[in-house]
């Protein structure tokens, strides 16, 4: 089985220099900040010493800026020009990475075809999610074939509908907002012929910066002209969750400054308000917190796969199943900050999940 990955890469250069090939300097930066020295860093990515200070320095002269403090005594540390570098390349790895994984999964699924004469497999169709990245990685290790194809909720289901996919992602708020969230997905979703397995539960809620310097506390504050927000774009389920729960609290979005600013995944939004570019983002507590922010928990959500009953019974997707309902799995996904594996893998008809 193939298994193709691509990674975003990014050159930079400043005036009339010869562009510079961000991967090693990165590199090296990553693993300075990690370690606090640059001896150490060196030697954790396999550089010499003298090749970790010849790329240093070659970047330094390249960008007129310094990328390290040391002293004597204090180790080395990150100038705030390279911990923008690195927040950069979190951005652009943050922002491509749905589209690079779901082309890596056309490719392997291609390339099998013509070079093994393969051609069954799941087809999953997901918003970009942390644990939903946990099970295509104990897919992987299982060797199960899959084509996974990242795209909104509604879009998900409305595929399935379509049998365009074999199991489609979406999320449910719990609560007041449970029963308005269902209508969006009920017109692709067919109570007698479909089924769910519960993948998570989920909480949603405020990102902000370290120690909350602007004293954000709800969904009212987003009016706050002091404030910068940054959104999910339009017609992914965490922007409709959202808008639901402004409606419900009778906020106007038109009030809030960013409503439109968006951006596609969760550490997406995450890293924006890590840069400093936004005060305040809404979406999962995983990614607030592998971005060092602070999180304020507002809904709990549980995150379904829909699906065909009539495919329980396909080899392929009761693997599917005896991944979801395994141990190692189920473990995988309650280290993820924020979120609950009680259920996972348990098998329900719609009825039974929303009554």
């Amino acid at each position: 089985m193939y298994k193709v990955r691509i990674k975003p890469h990014w050159e930079i250069a400043y005036d009339n220099e010869a562009p510079l090939d961000t991967a090693n300097l990165l590199t090296l930066l990553a693993a300075i900040q990690q370690s606090g020295s640059i001896a150490q860093a060196a030697q954790q990515i396999r550089y010499s010493y003298r090749h970790a200070w010849g790329l240093l320095r070659d970047a330094e002269r390249i960008f007129g800026n310094h990328l390290i403090d040391s002293g004597r005594g204090r180790g080395t540390t990150l100038t705030p020009f390279a911990d923008k570098l690195l927040w950069a390349d979190r951005m652009v790895t943050a922002r491509l990475s749905p589209t690079l994984d779901s082309l890596a999964s056309e490719l392997e699924v291609e390339l099998g075809k013509t070079v093994e004469g393969k051609s069954e497999t799941v087809r999953l169709n997901a918003s970009h999610g942390f644990a939903v990245a946990a099970l295509l990685g104990k897919f992987n290790e299982a060797r199960l074939p899959v084509e996974v194809r990242y795209r909104h909720s509604t879009d998900a289901v409305a595929a399935l509908s379509r049998q365009e996919c074999d199991l489609a992602g979406f999320h449910v708020p719990l609560g007041e907002f449970e029963r308005p969230a269902i209508a969006t997905y009920a017109k692709w979703l067919n109570k007698r012929s479909d089924c769910l397995i519960h993948l998570a539960v989920r909480n949603q809620g405020l990102f902000v910066e370290q120690g909350n310097p602007k004293n954000v506390k709800s969904l009212a504050d987003l009016t706050r002209g002091d404030l910068r927000f940054v959104n999910r774009e339009a017609g992914s389920g965490t922007r409709m969750l959202l808008e639901l729960m402004l409606s419900g609290s009778g906020i106007n979005h038109k009030n809030i400054n960013g409503f439109e600013n968006t951006e596609f995944t969760h550490s997406a939004v995450a890293a924006f308000i890590a840069s400093g570019m936004a005060d305040v983002g809404f979406g999962v507590q995983t990614a607030s917190q592998r971005f060092g922010l602070e999180f304020i928990p507002l809904v709990r959500e549980r995150y379904f796969f829909a699906l065909p009953a009539a495919s329980l019974h396909d080899p392929l997707i009761r693997a599917v199943i005896d991944i979801l309902q395994s141990e190692s799995f189920r473990a995988a996904v309650n280290n993820l900050a924020g979120y609950d594996a009680t259920d996972t893998g348990k098998i329900q008809t719609l009825k039974e999940a929303f009554g």
